[in-house]
């Protein structure tokens, strides 16, 4: 085998990756909105052990967050199942 052949062969090609650029670029999008809804799940503690806030049961908290969430899970699941686009 020739020097010339054995670099083509060391040289990883497209086709080598199972996902493409964009796959991965829709993973951290995913992964921002998944980010986003814990985030949005954070605070509504009290500051004392006697006192009761009512805000841990916020729309927010326990409504939007969680939709939030599972709507980055499925664009995560979306993101690796998406084909490759092949440029021809």
């Amino acid at each position: 085998m020739s020097k010339n052949q054995q670099k083509q062969q060391d040289k990883p090609t497209a086709d080598m990756f199972p996902l493409g650029k964009e796959n991965y670029k829709l993973m951290i999008i995913g992964l921002g909105i998944i980010i986003i809804g814990f985030v949005l799940m954070i605070g509504g503690g009290s500051d004392g052990p006697n006192v009761f806030n009512e805000e841990i049961f916020s729309f927010r908290r326990i409504t939007l967050a969680p939709i939030i969430v599972l709507f980055g899970f499925i664009f995560q699941i979306y993101a690796i199942m998406k084909r490759p686009s092949t440029k021809e």
